[in-house]
């Protein structure tokens, strides 16, 4: 057999050397660098400029002022605060005035706390007296607004004291152990114990509904002895919780179970309020048209002033009548032969008012001698002495008031509380409903037989609303 040649030349194995992949590895980062080189230029004209610098200063400065006038105020707030922090050379004189600035803003955003922050950071860097009576009023608002009406009290009196050398408020009322109650202490409990009791109806309430009818409760605890019984319970109730906590007694399973049943309701009831605040819309014109609609019920009864001389026999009593129709005064003959010595000192004046159809102050309850009281004129003594448990009473009637319709500012708030308190019935019952077929509850009224049926009972086997 004829052997075939084969002229083609061997193929030969392709290496690639270490030097050929250093070079290709070093012109790639050739042209990397040059990548970088070439837009460099452009890279840097779009860097800000050094935030320290005098430029960047002044425009964020000019954003701030920009931001303001055009009452995007948290946003002006904030640019205001990295003005500050940007600006290291600025003098007292002007922090303080961004300080207040930016008080001012926070004001109108509603963060009224932040707010008196900032005014309380500008007096202090350098109290001003152009921005003193506008720092003042805006303070002043801020703690209005807030609602914080006692701590306003002392933020008064301290800007308007003499002796800046002590805070208003710092006299000790009361200590346990070594801590140490103050005025303001005291204050700051009173008003946290009002906020509680208006909790259930502020959901129903405006803001300056609710401010209003706090004021009118702490108008009560200006009376010193007021305060100093409302101190003795809270301490009462405090020393009483303290030693409960060291006895360990929220860890008993009985108090647990009151702790959760306490808190249950507490969440129901809030959670009603929360629903309900929704649905229900009190206007003010609501509450004139409530008030006119019920203006017999809003009557304040006649009232008579009175004054009396206790004596233990009639035949007493009828001598010391002939004395005062023979010109003797009362007040002396009170003094000299009363038996009630709460009054004989004062001529026999008793200071609680007598309504008419109730109960005679300092007396007691007599629907008579009442009567009799009401059907006299002011400066007469009763035609006759008047027999009581205690002895026989001699009654003169110093003044009379007469029956009078009340203003609708007098019963505001009583008014807000009846109209709320028909509008909630109105409403709550559909809502219980609601809640009662969205867990699918069920009531077996034939295990009650013989139990009153009422309106809101569910129908036998059935879930709500089926």
């Amino acid at each position: 057999m004829e052997e075939k040649l084969n002229f083609s030349l061997p193929e030969k194995k392709q290496k690639t050397s270490l030097t050929t992949k250093i070079s290709v590895l070093l012109l790639f980062v050739l042209v990397v660098l040059m990548l970088i080189n070439l837009f460099r230029p452009f890279h840097q004209g779009s860097r800000p400029e050094n935030s320290n610098s005098p430029l960047a200063i002044n425009k964020i400065k000019e954003l701030a002022v920009k931001l303001s006038d055009r009452n995007l105020s948290a946003r002006a707030a904030r640019v205001w605060q990295e003005y500050l922090s940007a600006a290291d050379n600025i003098s007292d004189v002007e922090r303080a005035k961004v300080l207040y600035q930016i008080g001012v803003l926070l004001e109108k955003t509603g963060s009224y706390e932040d707010a008196i922050e900032y005014f309380y950071r500008s007096e202090m860097t350098a109290g001003l007296s152009e921005l003193e009576s506008q720092i003042n009023t805006h303070v002043k608002e801020c703690f209005e607004k807030l609602g914080q009406f006692s701590a306003l009290r002392y933020e008064l009196m301290d800007r308007t004291s003499m002796d800046k050398s002590r805070q208003a408020g710092d006299k000790i009322v009361a200590e346990i152990g070594p801590e140490k109650f103050t005025e303001a202490d005291l204050d700051s409990v009173i008003e946290k114990a009002i906020d509680n009791q208006l909790s259930g109806m502020a959901a129903f309430m405006t803001t300056e509904q609710l401010h209003e009818q706090k004021k009118k409760i702490l108008d009560q605890y200006k009376d010193p002895s007021a305060r100093l019984d409302f101190l003795r319970s809270w301490l009462a109730e405090e020393v009483l919780y303290r030693q409960a906590l060291a006895d360990k007694l929220s860890e008993q399973p009985d108090v647990k179970s009151v702790i959760d049943d306490v808190v249950r309701s507490v969440l129901s009831r809030r959670f009603m309020d929360n629903e309900l605040a929704d649905k229900i819309n009190i206007t003010e014109t609501d509450l004139q048209t409530y008030y006119q609609a019920h203006k017999d019920e809003y009557m304040e009864s006649a009232k008579a002033s009175i004054s009396h001389i206790l004596v233990e026999s009639k035949q007493q009593a009828n001598d010391l009548k002939d004395r005062l129709k023979n010109g003797d005064d009362f007040n002396e003959l009170a003094k000299e032969f009363s038996t009630d010595s709460a009054t004989k000192d004062k001529g026999g004046e008793i200071k609680a008012e007598v309504a008419e159809g109730t109960y005679v102050s300092g007396i007691g309850e007599f629907e008579e001698l009442n009567r009799r009281i009401f059907a006299a004129n002011a400066g007469d003594i009763l035609a006759e002495p008047f027999k009581t448990d205690k002895g026989w009473e001699i009654i003169k009637v110093r003044e009379k008031t007469a029956k009078r319709q009340k203003k609708f500012d007098e019963v505001r708030q009583q008014v807000i509380t009846e109209l709320l308190s028909q509008k909630r019935r109105d409403v709550q019952a559909g809502l219980i409903q609601q809640m009662m077929d969205r867990y699918n509850v069920i009531v077996h009224t034939s295990a009650f037989k013989g139990a009153e049926q009422n309106n809101a009972e569910l129908p036998d086997n059935t879930s709500a609303g089926k």
